[in-house]
């Protein structure tokens, strides 16, 4: 099963195609989803405290 995030490179034509013929399963994922990625908060944070 492959996930990605629906960035526009991961959905043209050329990259679906691909993956149903080699019947990779892809799992369903929203386009705008929040960023799940625990290390960005971390940064957002140290930044703004650097700023203070």
């Amino acid at each position: 099963m492959l996930q990605h995030d629906n960035a526009q490179p991961h959905v043209a034509r050329i990259c679906t195609q691909f993956l149903e013929a080699e019947n990779i399963p892809v799992l369903a994922w929203p386009a705008y989803s929040p960023d799940m990625s625990l290390i960005e908060h971390v940064w957002d944070a140290l930044d703004w405290h650097i700023r203070q």
